[in-house]
């Protein structure tokens, strides 16, 4: 059966990768615990297998061909990468917990009431989450939440829920500035979530609405949370996902300010990461049969 890939020995490759990062034989010889003798024999079998010279060889050492140091560069970095993994599937096999990378109002709202729901199913498996308005973290984690356009490669996602995007602020803001149409939200306190990823703004909002933006005072804010409990406090309107805040709405802490609302144009949606553990597929499976339906 032919080896699917074009690869000479590798015993050859890896002495000829310590050989060319020492740029010395010996302490090739020395990392790997074999002879200087293993390691030149080892790279001549490679140079004959390749038909080319990888090391320049002088009294005072040696110093890599110019195919050598292409060929370094190459193997040097397939083994970064192996070893990368490895390191990873390590790491993941010393825990049995599931980690869940989310923004801080995906947790509040929509997950962190879930969890015990399915902890009432599955006592066994430990979720754990990693929060972060503000991009990705530097944690390894199974599952991530996210709201955007879902990519079109070959990870792993699937669609949670679509939603309505609704203008909101507590009661009192809407008494208050008597908003009784777009034309008096425009001119009223707006409350903008300010986020390097994909989200939907007042701008878009207004704009899916054939409607001028917006002509009052503007109130920027980096944190989802921190708009939303401003809102609260009535010191301005906020942009709100139905199915994200149902909590507020229910408790009526927010209300809706007008009755236009816009369609939301991404997803939020699941990614299962590559090298997740079996129990983040099951708490996967679990999350995609309770699509929709944050706790109230």
């Amino acid at each position: 059966m032919a080896r699917p890939y074009d690869l000479p020995s590798m015993s050859a490759l890896l002495c000829f990768e310590a050989a060319a990062r020492h740029l010395s034989f010996k302490q090739a010889a020395s990392e790997l615990n074999v002879t200087p003798t293993a390691v030149s024999h080892q790279i001549r079998n490679l140079e004959a297998d390749l038909d080319r010279q990888l090391f320049e060889r002088g009294h005072r050492g040696v110093d890599l061909t110019e195919i050598g140091a292409y060929l370094f560069v190459a193997v040097q970095k397939a083994l970064s990468g192996v070893s990368d993994t490895v390191k990873d599937v390590r790491m993941r096999s010393d825990r049995d917990d599931v980690v869940v990378g989310l923004t801080t109002a995906m947790s509040a709202f929509w997950l962190t009431p879930l969890i015990t729901d399915f902890w009432k199913e599955h006592p066994e498996i430990v979720v754990s989450q990693s929060v972060s308005d503000v991009g990705p973290g530097t944690e390894q984690v199974d599952i991530s939440l996210n709201y955007g356009e879902m990519p079109d490669d070959d990870s792993e996602c699937y669609p949670l829920f679509w939603d309505r995007i609704v203008a909101l602020g507590a009661p009192e803001f809407a008494r208050n500035h008597a908003i009784d149409g777009l034309d008096a939200l425009r001119a009223a306190p707006l409350i903008h979530f300010v986020s390097e990823g994909e989200w939907t703004g007042w701008e878009d909002w207004f704009a899916a609405l054939d409607h001028p933006k917006q002509s009052g005072r503007q109130i920027n804010v980096n944190s989802y949370m921190i708009a939303i409990q401003l809102a609260q406090d009535g010191a301005g309107a906020v942009l709100g996902w139905q199915n994200l805040v149902r909590p507020l709405l229910r408790s009526g802490r927010l209300v809706p300010l007008v009755q236009e609302d816009v369609t939301s144009p991404f997803p939020y949606y699941l990614k299962l990461h590559a090298g997740a553990p079996p129990q983040a597929r099951i708490f996967c499976d679990w999350l995609i049969a309770h699509q929709g339906q944050p706790h109230v």
